[in-house]
């Protein structure tokens, strides 16, 4: 009777993390995951042998109680904050809007010819300005309507809004950046403006009380 020979047992390079190990490897995992993973996904990035499934029970035992939780989201796993401290992640936020070139060039001739009718729009910027262009300006309200030109016709103006002054930190139009540094950093073409355009006010007996309202953040968004 031959006598068998048992080898004795080595740790393996193959051989799978301690399962307090593996439940760290999961916990970071989730904790930089902005979108929940699956059990699939853990045991692909783990270690081979590791029993991702088993480590999220342990896990999700260890965070009862705790301001965060591991929770089930559909058919993967996520670490979110306890459902009754929700209130505390409340904020505001801010939504960005982005302009096109031609509502920035339409907006800065607003801003520094105010009360400025379309048809003065038009003929500083030598190009038609599109319903759309005003209509998203009056949506984000930072420019109104002003008061009609006494001219044939009586053609409505616009003006800047106190909310576009706010929103720029700006006392008055006053602050605004000279056109000439507008052309020299290329936010404006360097077209010359029509002698016969008129100056702000001018034709406007509500010239004063609407002058006080745009500022250079506003060109770089």
């Amino acid at each position: 009777m031959s006598d068998t020979v048992h080898e004795p047992k080595t740790d393996s390079l193959f051989d799978a993390p301690p399962m307090g190990e593996q439940e760290r490897m999961v916990e970071a995992i989730l904790f930089a995951s902005a979108d929940p993973v699956s059990v699939k996904e853990l045991n692909d990035r783990m270690p081979h042998g590791c029993d991702a499934a088993e480590a999220l029970v342990h896990l999700r035992k260890r965070y009862e109680g705790r301001g965060v939780h591991v929770v089930k989201v559909g058919d993967a796993w996520a670490i979110r904050t306890a459902a009754d401290l929700g209130f505390l992640m409340q904020r505001e936020t801010v939504e960005t809007r982005k302009l096109s070139r031609a509502a920035i060039e339409t907006l800065a001739i607003i801003s520094y010819h105010q009360p400025v009718t379309r048809a003065e729009i038009e003929e500083i910027r030598g190009v038609g300005v599109s319903r759309g262009t005003i209509d998203q300006l009056l949506e984000m309200e930072w420019i109104r309507f002003g008061r009609r030109r006494m001219t044939p016709g009586r053609p409505v103006t616009f003006v800047v809004t106190q909310e576009f002054l706010d929103h720029f930190g700006l006392e008055s139009a006053r602050d605004l950046p000279g056109l000439a540094e507008l052309r020299a950093a290329g936010l404006l073409e360097s077209r010359p403006l029509s002698s016969g355009m008129p100056q702000m006010g001018d034709g406007d007996i509500d010239a004063e009380e609407e002058t006080d309202e745009g500022q250079s953040e506003l060109f770089e968004d």
